[in-house]
């Protein structure tokens, strides 16, 4: 019987008037331009599709660019609680227009083959991949990438123009034509596939001359201007590129380099502190940690991701309640609330751990107090003490 994930657990929708760059194929997130009169009427159309996907099964990773983001994360709220489900996660993703477009295009066609929560921690993991930026005439309107005071006064220079990267680091320069191959922040793996847009084709000259010699990439698409472009460059003098690998493994090895751990809510492989499906602040058992399974694995060699055990957290203990220590059986009994502690059974004799002398005229310590009600039945646990379990996290 085979143990894959089903190729639809995960749908991955992308919320901004960003239009795919195609880079990927036919495989590409579901767009949604939020446009309308007010929040409801630009939120509808989005409620109605996570709808139709969590009806189905299925759960929804919304991205939105984080430098516009008010109605996007309205739209997720409102398709949270119209549904009462938490298998909708919104994703902020801080890219300019054309990477964030590649970005989700590229999560769309690896969703099939990985959990949810995988699919969710790529959001982060796959921009540090990625050399993004864009040769800018000035950066006196950028306000999106961090800029000095000498940076926005050298803008009103007729001959300075500048490279400003937003992934994997976000940093601005002047452009010079012998520093562009020395300052370049990231190279991707050989070979390199550039893509670039601009709204003004007339001032690609700069560009043409120095980026990609840099850069050097085996081809070169060139794109239509993305409708937010000038909003997060903060100009309409400027060219926009991303530049990406080529290698037929550079998806797999980003997806590989994650370090992801169960959510102890839902059991969804989580690499941030925050579960962005159910909100929970604590993970248990590594999601890769190898689990032995019975028939052979697939021909790739990698197996998919084991599902997650059954929680054997408790919610901590009931109020009121005795707290016992956390070594449970076995473990060394704690002092007392008057710093004593209980002593043996009268039938013991002295010795290491027995009872000792009489005291005060030879009246001996009574015998210790029952063992609470809340510890399990059975024999004390024999070797090393087992260690607590961690308590539950409950979401909103």
């Amino acid at each position: 019987m085979s143990r894959a994930l089903p190729r639809s657990a995960t749908t991955v929708a992308l919320l901004a008037d960003i239009p795919s760059t195609g880079h990927v194929g036919e495989a590409g997130a579901h767009r949604f331009t939020m446009r309308g009169e007010g929040v409801g009427e630009r939120s509808a159309a989005f409620v109605a599709f996570a709808r139709e996907q969590t009806e189905a099964g299925r759960k929804v990773v919304a991205l939105y660019p984080t430098w516009q983001s008010s109605d996007a994360e309205r739209a997720v709220n409102f398709a949270r609680g119209a549904m009462r489900t938490d298998h909708i996660a919104g994703i902020g993703v801080d890219l300019s227009p054309l990477a964030l477009s590649l970005v989700a295009d590229q999560l769309a066609y690896l969703a099939p083959y990985l959990p949810p929560g995988m699919v969710a921690a790529l959001c982060d993991e796959l921009p540090r991949h990625l050399l993004a930026g864009a040769w800018l005439k000035t950066v006196s309107g950028l306000s999106t990438i961090p800029t000095s005071m000498r940076q926005h006064m050298g803008s009103y220079a007729p001959s300075v123009s500048f490279l400003a990267y937003c992934a994997p680091t976000q940093q601005v320069g002047r452009m010079r034509a012998s520093d562009v191959a020395r300052t370049l922040p990231f190279r991707p793996v050989q070979p390199v596939q550039l893509l670039y847009s601009t709204p003004d084709p007339g001032i690609t000259g700069v560009f043409d001359d120095h980026l990609p010699q840099a850069i050097q990439p085996v081809a070169t698409r060139t794109l239509p201007a993305q409708p937010l472009g000038p909003v997060y460059w903060g100009t309409a003098k400027y060219v926009e590129f991303v530049a990406l690998s080529a290698h037929p493994q550079a998806l797999a090895y980003a997806a590989g380099s994650i370090r992801a751990s169960s959510c102890s809510w839902c059991g969804e492989p989580m690499s941030a502190r925050t579960c962005p499906f159910c909100s929970a602040t604590a993970a248990r058992t590594p999601a890769q940690q190898p689990v032995p399974r019975s028939g052979p694995r697939p021909s790739g060699g990698q197996g998919p991701p084991a599902a997650p055990g059954p929680f054997r957290g408790t919610a901590g203990p009931a109020p009121g309640s005795a707290t016992r220590p956390p070594g449970g059986h076995g473990a060394p009994d704690t002092p007392g609330p008057a710093g004593r502690t209980p002593a043996p059974s009268p039938g013991d004799t002295a010795g290491p751990g027995r009872l000792p002398p009489p005291v005060d005229g030879g009246h001996t310590p009574g015998p210790p107090p029952p063992p609470p009600t809340d510890r399990p039945e059975g024999p004390p646990f024999a070797g090393r003490a087992p260690r607590p379990d961690a308590p539950r996290t409950y979401s909103r």
